[in-house]
């Protein structure tokens, strides 16, 4: 199969993006701040030795570029197995490249991306520590006293809406409840960068508006960079600046990049109503969809 040519946008209109070095060179990107971009991937390929013996090395991620400006909410979608967490996972500092260059705020990145907050999609709050405790850790491991890390965590557990259960055990919150611990917990440290895998997709759909429309509001308050992955291109469409569609797997890299023309503030149950949400949603699927089927036909061989 000849390999697809990714795309990019213009004017809200998918158009072919360069893949190789060479080509990037002769293409104007758009400058969203004036300062560096908060997050570079230039050419960046991942690739894993299966334990398999005798097993070919997979490549995950090939030749992958993709810029995310200071202040700008990303959003990465693409079928399953496309690389999305794996390029989340090199822009914390968690996977380095096989090969290309990951720069953070200008700098190259060398170990943990310590501009980043990381909001994972499974639970990641300590069993052993109340829901204050837990927003508290970050400010502690990094040296904070611990009366000084607790008095910071309250006024973030009263934003998240948690002020009443300061108290509870993890087990003793509704998923919806730790979710928004989570959030405050990242918060809390705040970081000029915000990774988010898959964070409300294991929530009901009411619970999970909720959380998207707390995250917008924290995010407009706070103007971090924010690279979120996704599976659901409506929440993509919601809550982004620019969404991204990568390439089914392996040697997946981006295909597709559409400017999100929404006002802001947004509702992300309302603004799904909005003729513009329709079309645009309409654009971005005509190309997901074929990676989709891509992927779906590769899993059969």
């Amino acid at each position: 199969m000849k390999p697809q040519q990714p795309l990019r946008r213009e004017h809200n209109t998918i158009t072919v993006m360069p893949h190789s070095a060479s080509e990037l060179g002769a293409v104007a990107m758009p400058a969203r701040s004036v300062g560096a971009p908060a997050l570079e991937l230039e050419q960046v390929t991942c690739s894993f030795v299966p334990r398999t013996p005798g097993a070919r090395r997979y490549i995950a991620v090939e030749g992958a570029t993709l810029t995310v400006h200071d202040g700008e909410f990303v959003a990465l979608v693409g079928p399953t197995g496309c690389g999305k967490s794996t390029l989340l996972n090199v822009a914390a500092g968690l996977l380095a490249p096989a090969t290309g260059v990951v720069r953070v705020f200008g700098a190259p990145l060398v170990g943990v991306n310590r501009h980043a907050g990381y909001l994972f999609q499974p639970d990641s709050l300590f069993p052993w520590r109340n829901a204050l405790d837990n927003v508290a850790t970050g400010l502690e491991f990094r040296g904070m006293p611990r009366a000084a890390a607790l008095d910071a965590a309250r006024p973030w557990l009263s934003r998240v809406g948690l002020a009443g259960h300061a108290g509870k055990y993890p087990h003793e919150l509704s998923g919806g409840m730790r979710k928004r611990v989570a959030l405050a917990q990242t918060w809390v440290l705040e970081p000029r960068m915000l990774l988010m895998d898959e964070p409300f997709s294991a929530l009901d759909v009411q619970t999970r508006q909720l959380m998207e429309n707390e995250l917008l509001a924290m995010w407009a308050e706070r103007r971090a960079s924010v690279l979120f992955v996704t599976h659901d291109l409506e929440e993509a469409i919601a809550l982004a600046d620019r969404v991204v569609v990568l390439a089914a797997g392996p040697a997946s890299h981006p295909v597709a990049e559409l400017a999100i023309d929404l006002p802001r503030p947004r509702d992300v149950a309302e603004i799904r109503l909005d003729a513009r949400f329709v079309a645009l949603h309409a654009q971005i699927w005509q190309t997901l969809k074929q990676q989709v089927m891509v992927a779906h036909a590769r899993a059969e061989d």
